[in-house]
């Protein structure tokens, strides 16, 4: 193929991979920075010494970590609140969608223009919480779940999605008697795994990521997600007079930013693991799911 490239392609190309190379080394050098003080002692991190490889190499700071109750609580809270709250949002993102996709819908568009519209205004901070307070969610992980399960943008890409697949196949299987239910999830579900995949992947990185909610409803602190506690760790490694408050008599040749960094390293791996396994749908699924064609 690059036989039939010009010389201005080929300038273009090398343009875009000189580009693209600049940018894996501006993403790839806070993480491998972050990764090596965390695998240092504590006079080179408080001197400033480390750059892209440890110094007075240790594991001690995530031995550290992962010896306290506090992170592994968090951490099953948030695997929990990722894992319901990916499910749900997939179940009504295709259930929506499925009718929207449809032209024959009664009132189709201003049903549309009624989502879009949630996208743009919305009832504010307060109102929230006084709802999630009358429903009885406050301090429980459905407060942090149901306010992001309904993702009008997530929506519509399935809803295109399901507006690429040929009309022929849900007519087929009507023949056959199927009903709707089984046409969405024993036919046209599996046919859009793709789109499927990447919202999944939406919603999966939202929901652990996601400290604001979690940090407006809920005060248990045996219910704060990691994100919360990686919060309380960064600031009482500067000032331990918190709830989580850091035993410095027992950190040994560890700087706190060290126990900062393995904390951090530690909430990134389980989505760092699970990107590998859906990258081969996520190209496809955004390029199909969000152009009509």
């Amino acid at each position: 193929m690059n036989n039939y490239l010009t010389k201005g392609d080929r300038v273009f190309v090398g343009f875009v991979y000189v580009i693209l190379a600049i940018s894996v080394l501006l993403v790839a050098f806070p993480v491998v920075n972050l990764l090596a003080v965390s695998l240092s002692g504590a006079n080179p991190v408080t001197s400033g010494d480390v750059s892209l490889w440890p110094k007075q190499f240790q594991w001690d700071a995530y031995r550290y970590v992962l010896q306290g109750d506090t992170f592994f609580r968090s951490f099953r809270v948030s695997v929990l609140i990722t894992i319901v709250g990916t499910a749900i949002g997939i179940l009504l993102a295709v259930m929506a969608a499925y009718p929207l996709s449809k032209p024959g819908l009664p009132g189709r568009k201003w049903i549309v223009l009624l989502f879009v519209f949630t996208m743009m205004f919305s009832g504010g901070i307060v109102p929230q919480y006084l709802l999630m307070n009358e429903l009885g969610l406050l301090n429980t992980i459905w407060a942090v779940i149901l306010p992001s399960v309904t993702g009008v943008f997530n929506l519509m890409i399935v809803k295109n999605y399901f507006e690429t697949l040929p009309d022929e196949i849900e007519e087929a299987a009507k023949i056959d008697g199927a009903t709707q239910l089984s046409i969405l999830f024993r036919i046209m579900l599996p046919l859009s795994m793709p789109v499927v995949a990447t919202i999944g992947l939406f919603y999966a990185v939202g929901f652990w990521n996601d400290y604001f909610n979690s940090r407006m409803y809920i005060t248990d602190q045996h219910l704060m997600p990691l994100q919360v506690y990686l919060r309380t760790v960064i600031f009482e490694a500067q000032d331990p007079t918190g709830n989580f408050a850091i035993d410095s008599g027992g950190l040994g040749n560890l700087a706190s930013q060290s126990i900062v960094n393995a904390t951090v390293i530690l909430s990134m791996l389980p989505m760092i693991v699970l990107y590998p396994f859906l990258q081969k749908f996520f190209l496809r699924g955004m390029v199909i799911g969000s152009v009509k064609g």
